[in-house]
């Protein structure tokens, strides 16, 4: 969960005072009490003391964030025994105001102190300042809404002529949380707000803003129809109402091969665009409209999505991997190595020509899947700090693999549908390039009729699994595989890999 900062001076302010009433407080600790609770350092560096009067040992703790390890704060002592002790907090100078929080643990309780350098500082910038800025630093901006992720925090894209950054949460008048819908802000709207700049993952974000002004735009998408068209193209509509001088509309340029405005009627400040958009034959893609008017003086505008489903786009795992983040639909084979998350799916899948994170599968915990079962899925190719994954996946089918000993699949009937996982050491090699050996386990031994890197390969893809892992007599292996025959002779038959250790 997202950590959310309230910056002003006056919330802080009523933070400390408020914080005397605390059960923690200075006042109701007899296990460990401060001379202050609340420690100012100079902007220009510099160091406070208070006393700590403590029945017991004591460890002090800096609260850490998700951005800020709190170096810049130094403690004289981490740690004291029973009695009085001067504590000295110090730091740098710094050019914008910046709070830490420090904890004191004593025989089970909690004494909190607050830490403050210098006054918050407030400064104009555009979206491109507030990206090249420190975290925690408070920054005021004016820009367009372009798009609402959330209407209860208020969570939304703000645009200005350097580029989008995303607001996470948005005060009402009062201060308050969970009461966007109270300004009526709408796509398109020219707002300024301030707020704390705060880095989550790769996204930067200005957190819980307060709104200075809003300029309500001249123009707004009422509605629309079609918002998701079909792989055969059709037709989207948008229906505005414009109070500036004419509308224009705007096309991304990746998108004009295949949409185009098919006509434009208005009447007063009713306004209704309609587009064209060809048959899909790729993945699924979708584009944002941009519709603009002015007063004369100054420009608004507004926006509309849509999207248009495509073909599902068949790939191997190393195909997915190399493909771009986007919208377009991939299926994807192969078996499960490890379940990092048995609550929504998340998971590790590999076929033959590398392993993929799959940020969780829809209904999962329905679905009864285990490490080692081969499953095919429909996903987005997505990804988190640069590191790929499927987003959005769903199960479309699943051969479930059973594990098993030697002696078990030696009672088992052929079958070229039921796999089995099957761990052995290996005592024989027959033929290397195709992965032919024998495998024992115990008293029992069966013959590996070839054994592929992975799922899903074929032709030449099949050969060469023992020399390019370095897997020979002695490793133990384990490969998931059918039970077959040959002159009434048990065999593993369909083998793949699944992991090994080697006897060394």
């Amino acid at each position: 969960m997202k950590l959310k900062y309230l910056f002003p001076l006056f919330i802080a302010t009523v933070a400390l005072i408020t914080s005397c009433t605390d059960e923690d407080s200075v006042t109701l600790l007899d296990e460990i009490q401060v001379s202050s609770s609340y420690v100012s350092l100079p902007e220009g560096g510099g160091s406070a003391t208070i006393t700590v009067t403590a029945q017991d040992s004591w460890t002090a703790e800096k609260v850490m964030t998700e951005k800020d390890s709190v170096k810049w704060l130094t403690i004289s002592s981490m740690a004291g025994s029973a009695g009085e002790t001067e504590l000295t907090f110090s730091a740098p100078s710094t050019l914008d105001g910046r709070t830490a929080e420090v904890l004191l643990h004593c025989a089970g309780k909690t004494q909190r102190i607050n830490i403050i350098q210098g006054l918050p500082k407030i400064s104009e910038a555009t979206v491109e300042d507030v990206k090249a800025g420190p975290d925690g630093k408070t920054f005021r901006v004016t820009g367009v809404c372009t798009s609402i992720s959330n209407t209860e925090y208020g969570n939304w894209y703000l645009t200005d002529e350097t580029g989008t950054i995303y607001i996470y949460g948005t005060l009402d008048a009062k201060g308050s949380e969970k009461n966007f819908l109270s300004w009526g802000l709408e796509v398109g709207d020219e707002v300024t707000v301030q707020g704390p700049k705060l880095t989550y993952g790769s996204t930067i974000e200005l957190v819980n803003v307060t709104v200075i002004k809003i300029n309500k735009s001249l123009v707004k998408v009422d509605s629309v129809e079609n918002e998701v068209l079909p792989v055969e193209g059709g037709e989207f509509t948008a229906y505005l109402t414009c109070k500036g001088q004419g509308v224009s509309v705007e096309i991304p340029e990746d998108a004009k091969s295949w949409l185009s405005i098919s006509s434009i009627e208005s009447a007063g400040e009713e306004v209704v665009v309609k587009f064209k958009a060809a048959a899909n034959a790729g993945g699924d893609r979708g584009t944002t409209i941009t519709f603009r008017t002015t007063d004369g003086s100054k420009n608004y505008t507004t926006q509309a999505t849509l999207s248009q489903k495509g073909a599902i786009v068949k790939a191997t795992v190393a195909e997915f991997l190399a493909a771009e983040v986007g919208d377009t639909q991939y299926r994807l084979s192969g078996v499960i190595t490890n379940i990092t998350n048995t609550t929504y799916g998340n998971l590790y899948l590999r076929d033959f020509s590398g392993e993929t994170y799959v940020y969780g599968i829809q209904d999962f915990q329905d679905k009864g899947l285990k490490v080692g079962d081969i499953i095919t899925i429909v996903g987005k190719r997505a990804a988190f700090n640069g590191t790929p994954q499927v987003g959005s996946a769903v199960l479309e089918s699943v051969i479930p693999v059973t594990a098993a000993t030697i002696a078990e699949v030696l009672t088992k009937p052929d079958s070229s549908q039921d796999y089995y996982m099957v761990t052995g050491e290996i005592t024989e090699v027959v033929h290397e390039a195709y992965g032919r050996l024998y495998l024992k386990d115990g008293d029992s031994n069966i013959y590996v009729y070839g054994c592929s890197p992975g799922w899903g390969a074929t032709g030449d893809a099949r050969n060469n699994l023992l020399a390019t892992k370095g897997i020979k007599v002695g490793d133990t292996l384990t490969v998931i595989a059918t039970k077959g025959s040959y002159q009434g002779v048990a065999q593993l038959a369909n083998g793949f890999y699944f992991s090994h250790e080697s006897a060394e």
